[in-house]
């Protein structure tokens, strides 16, 4: 019986991304980021059930990452589709309904299939994970950024425009060029050759997992501060961190 534990997790997590798609689908953003951000919550404790039962399985592993395909990798992409929309249409007060509405209302030789290069980060996202299944080397460190977190990325912009109401933020975030590049260089660190430190704790020692530890208590006080500012900011800190370690490594080799 309690092997079906960590799969019921996870299967959790794909109902999450499910719900989070069709409130995509709606623009209703806010809506859509909540159920992401519950859906990566069961991704971290249905690996952390799996080790802590001893029920590590081939199954599992598939169905994590079929799981995170929708919840890390679909969800994003429809957000940065609808980002994207907003950009051409006018802006994030032009309100949810009129952007979707007026997407299907439009005939196909007038829509604009710009917002389409969003689902880059799902095709990234989707490449990223199958790679990952076959890859023996991920286990306690990743290769690119993982999905969740280049989730969280992505949804943290819908969530800074709706709750932080800053002009300059605004303009940035609905700025076509600064949503392009995004959607680039989101795709680029999926994939990248950069060597990433996991948050998986095989114990609760501090000496093997200060690193782990501090950045948990540094990311707390940024979204304590400065609030869904800090998501992105977090994620830059992660890669940041990570690159510098691994060149540190590679100089003590030397």
């Amino acid at each position: 019986m309690k092997r079906h534990i960590p799969n019921f997790i996870t299967l959790l997590n794909v109902l999450c991304g499910c719900i989070a798609t069709v409130f995509a689908v709606k623009n209703q953003l806010e809506i859509a980021a909540l159920f992401v951000f519950l859906g990566i919550f069961f991704d971290f404790f249905d690996g952390l059930a799996a080790r802590a039962l001893d029920v590590k399985s081939e199954l599992g592993l598939q169905l994590d990452s079929l799981a995170d395909v929708i919840t890390s990798g679909l969800v994003p992409g429809i957000v940065m589709y609808q980002l994207l929309s907003m950009a051409i249409h006018g802006g994030w007060n032009t309100g949810a309904t009129s952007v979707v509405t007026e997407t299907f209302t439009e005939s196909i030789s007038e829509m604009s299939w710009f917002p389409f290069l969003g689902f880059l980060i799902t095709m990234g996202s989707a490449y990223r994970l199958a790679k990952f299944n076959i890859d023996e080397n991920q286990t306690s460190s990743f290769v690119g950024l993982p999905t969740p977190a280049n989730a969280m990325l992505i949804l943290s912009f819908p969530l800074i425009l709706r709750y932080h109401n800053n002009d300059l933020l605004n303009d940035i975030i609905l700025n076509d060029v600064f949503l392009i590049v995004t959607t680039l260089l989101s795709t680029f660190l999926l994939n990248a050759p950069i060597k990433l430190f996991a948050l998986k704790f095989d114990n609760w020692s501090f000496k093997e997992n200060a690193l782990r530890y501090i950045f948990i208590v540094v990311s707390l006080v940024l979204i304590l501060t400065i609030k869904f500012m800090a998501i992105p900011a977090i994620i830059f800190l992660y890669v940041l961190s990570s690159i510098v370690i691994q060149l540190d490594s590679r100089k003590k080799v030397e």
